[in-house]
């Protein structure tokens, strides 16, 4: 799913680089608005279940204020993120996976607890939702961010 994350991320970014910044940004009616803002929610999600993962102090800020108003420093963060993600998970082992795993959520204030896959699925559930929303957005705009499958990522699947 890491691999995933940034395969789709690099697709993602290519198409909305085409797209004008001031077309990227309009309110589409999305949950976090437009484009640009989709794409910060994702990067501020990814952010916080990595700090809570992993102690890293990223830089975070309140849910649904933009972390980067400019496109391009966006998508040199967005990045470095996927690299980190890619890093991490590379590390994960399945007794930490199982263990139980706690967070205070910044949301509403309670605390969860669970085996450690359980937040490790959300992170990536979570990306795919609010990538699966901004292929809509992209669409409706008239932009193509072409294949979305997992089988159609390259080196996926062998060809028989």
């Amino acid at each position: 799913m890491a691999e995933y994350n940034c395969w789709m991320n690099g697709k993602l970014y290519a198409v909305c680089a085409e797209i004008p910044d001031e077309e990227r940004k309009t309110d589409l009616g999305a949950f976090f608005k437009s484009i640009h803002g989709t794409l910060n929610h994702l990067l501020w999600g990814d952010r916080i279940w990595l700090w809570r993962f992993t102690d890293h102090p990223f830089p975070v800020t309140p849910i649904g204020e933009e972390i980067y108003a400019d496109f391009g420093e966006l998508r040199v963060e967005r990045e470095k993120m996927d690299a980190f993600i890619l890093d991490w998970a590379s590390t994960l082992r399945e007794d930490w996976l199982g263990k139980p795993f706690e967070f205070k959520s910044r949301l509403d204030g309670k605390t969860r607890r669970a085996p450690a896959w359980v937040f490790v699925t959300q992170l990536f559930n979570h990306q795919t939702h609010h990538r699966g929303q901004l292929t809509t957005l992209i669409k409706q705009l008239g932009y193509d961010p072409g294949a979305t499958d997992i089988p159609w990522m390259p080196g996926a699947v062998e060809f028989v």
